[in-house]
C-alpha cells in the first residue's frame, strides 16, 4: 500500500514538473534577440564595394543622386540592425512621413540576411535604368546586384535556422519597402537621375555669374537639387556664406583667387628645369588627379569616394555589423544632406568657374590667358580642359570631403582605441595604370585627407580657393547635424 501511495506521489510530482516546465516555456521568448555585434561586416563591405562599381557607370547620378542613394541605403540597413544594437535608438521618429514596420519582440533575427535583402531591394530600384543601358559595362555592373544577393542569400541560409532565416528575409524586405515608399514621396529627389540637366532651367546672365562653360558648354546639372529633402540639416544650414565680391580689378581679392588658379595650372604644365620645382609640379598634378573622380565610366563619383575610404577603414579595423550599420548610416545621411546644401548654395550665388573668368578677364594682364584651360580630361570623348557643368561656389568635392572626413573622425579618432588622430593609406586607385597612376597616399588624419581632397580642385583648375574653403565648412556642418541625431540611448 505504501509503495502504491509513493508511486502515485512520484507520478504526480513528475506530471507537475512537466506542466511547470511547459508553463515556463509558454512565457519565455522564442529565442534571445541576437546582438548585432555578434555578426561580422561582410554584408556591408560586399554591398558597398559593389555600390562603387555600379556608381562608376550610373548615368545621371553625379553628383546628387549618389549621396542620396547612400542616405536611404544606410538608413534602411541601420533600421534593420538597430533592434540588435542595445545601446542605439531607431531614428524613425526623426523623419516625418517615415512609417517602419515593427520587429517581432523577443525573437531572433539573422541581421546580415535581412540587410542583404534591403540592399538588394533598394539597389535594383535606385539603378533600374542601368539594366537597359547601351554601355555593356553598365549592364554588367547592374547584373552584379542579382549575383551578390544570391551569393549572400545562399551563404546566410546555410548558416541559419530555417525559421530565423525566413523571418529575417521578411524583416529586411519590409523595412526596405517602407524606406523606399518614404523616398518616393520626395518629388525633387525621386528618380531625378532621369533628367539631370533640365531644359527648364535658364541660368541668370551677368558679369561673374555662371554660364555653360568652355569647352563643352554643358547645360546646368541638377539646378533644383537644393529642394531635395534633407535628413538633419536646418534650413539656415542650406545657404552658404556669401562669396568674395565679384571684381575684375587686378588688385581685388576675387582677381587674386583667379590668378592663383591660373598660375598653379601653368606651373604644373611648365615647371621649368629646377628639380624641386619639377617634383612639386608632379606632386600637385598627382594630387589633382588622385582626388578627381569626376568622369563617368572612369571611377566612382566624388561622394562615393568617401565610402571607398570607409570600406578600407572598416576592413582594417574589423568593425562588427553593429558598428558598420552606424557608420554607413551616418555617412549616407551626412553626404546626402551635404549635397543638397552645396547645390542649393551653388544656384543661389551662381559664381562662374575659373576657366571662364580667366579666359574672359585676365588676358589684359596675361595675353596667353585667352587660351587657358583646366587639367581635367573627359576620357570618354577625349575633350581636354573641361569643367563640371554647374556653378563654382562652393565646391562639391570639398563639401563631400569635409563631411565624410568628419564622420570618419567622429567614429575612429579620439577614442579609447585611437586616442589621437588616425593614420591611414588611401589605396582607392592603387594598381591603376591610367589617368590616376598607381600610387596610394598616406594621411595622418581624416581631416588632412579631407583638406587635400578640397584643395586638389585648385591645381586641377576647376575651383577658386574660396569654393574649397566654404565647401569644407558646409560639409562639416552637414556631418555635425547628423552626428547630433539621437543615435545613442
Amino acid at each position: 500500500m505504501k509503495k502504491q501511495v509513493l508511486s502515485r506521489i512520484l507520478i504526480c510530482a513528475v506530471a507537475f514538473s512537466a506542466l511547470f516546465v511547459q508553463s515556463c516555456r509558454d512565457v519565455q521568448p522564442e529565442a534571445s534577440l541576437a546582438n548585432a555585434h555578434s555578426f561580422d561586416n561582410k554584408v556591408y563591405l560586399k554591398w558597398n564595394d559593389l555600390f562603387l562599381q555600379v556608381d562608376r557607370y550610373a548615368k545621371g547620378y553625379r553628383p546628387g543622386p549618389t549621396p542620396r542613394a547612400l542616405g536611404y541605403l544606410g538608413l534602411s540597413a541601420y533600421e534593420i540592425a538597430v533592434p540588435g544594437i542595445p545601446e542605439n535608438n531607431s531614428l524613425e521618429n526623426m523623419f516625418a512621413g517615415l512609417a517602419l514596420p515593427e520587429p517581432q519582440a523577443d525573437v531572433e533575427y539573422h541581421f546580415p540576411a535581412a540587410i542583404n535583402e534591403s540592399y538588394y531591394y533598394l539597389m535594383r530600384r535606385f539603378f533600374y535604368h542601368m539594366e537597359s543601358d547601351t554601355k555593356l559595362e553598365a549592364r554588367a555592373a547592374f547584373e552584379q546586384i542579382d549575383r551578390l544577393h544570391t551569393e549572400l542569400y545562399e551563404a546566410y541560409k546555410a548558416e541559419s535556422d530555417p525559421a530565423v532565416f525566413e523571418r529575417s528575409i521578411a524583416w529586411g524586405q519590409s523595412v526596405a519597402q517602407a524606406v523606399y515608399e518614404f523616398e518616393s514621396t520626395d518629388a525633387y529627389g525621386h528618380n531625378a537621375f532621369l533628367d539631370p540637366q533640365p531644359t527648364s532651367y535658364v541660368p541668370p546672365a551677368a558679369p561673374g555669374l555662371w554660364q555653360p562653360t568652355f569647352p563643352d558648354y554643358g547645360r546646368a546639372v541638377f539646378p533644383y537639387w537644393g529642394k531635395v529633402r534633407t535628413f538633419a540639416l536646418r534650413d539656415a544650414d542650406k545657404i552658404g556664406r556669401k562669396p568674395i565680391p565679384y571684381s575684375e580689378n587686378p588688385e581685388s581679392l576675387f582677381y587674386t583667387q583667379g590668378e592663383e588658379v591660373y598660375n598653379t595650372v601653368n606651373f604644373i604644365n611648365n615647371p621649368g628645369t629646377n628639380p624641386d620645382d619639377i617634383a612639386l609640379a608632379q606632386d600637385l598634378k598627382a594630387i589633382a588627379f588622385f582626388w578627381s573622380d569626376d568622369i563617368l565610366n572612369l571611377t566612382f563619383s566624388p561622394p562615393a569616394r568617401l565610402v571607398a575610404i570607409a570600406n578600407q577603414i572598416i576592413k582594417a579595423e574589423d568593425s562588427d555589423l553593429a558598428e558598420s550599420a552606424e557608420l554607413y548610416g551616418k555617412m549616407g545621411l551626412a553626404l546626402s544632406d551635404c549635397g543638397v546644401a552645396i547645390w542649393n548654395t551653388k544656384y543661389i550665388y551662381n559664381v562662374e568657374r575659373p576657366a571662364s573668368y580667366i579666359r574672359r578677364v585676365m588676358p589684359q594682364q596675361f595675353p596667353d590667358a585667352s587660351n587657358w584651360k583646366s587639367l581635367l580630361i573627359n576620357t570618354n570623348n577625349g575633350v581636354e580642359g573641361i569643367t563640371p557643368a554647374f556653378p563654382a561656389y562652393p565646391s562639391g568635392h570639398s563639401g563631400f570631403g569635409g563631411c565624410g572626413s568628419k564622420i570618419l573622425s567622429a567614429f575612429f579618432e579620439y577614442n579609447a582605441k585611437h586616442p589621437g588622430t588616425y593614420t591611414f593609406t588611401d589605396g582607392c586607385h592603387q594598381g591603376r595604370t591610367d589617368f590616376f597612376g598607381s600610387d596610394a597616399r598616406t594621411y595622418s588624419s581624416f581631416a588632412q585627407a579631407g583638406a587635400q581632397n578640397a584643395l586638389s580642385r585648385i591645381p586641377l583648375g576647376v575651383h577658386f580657393r574660396m569654393d574649397c574653403d566654404e565647401g569644407v565648412r558646409m560639409g562639416e556642418v552637414a556631418a555635425q547635424r547628423v552626428l547630433e541625431l539621437p543615435w545613442k540611448k
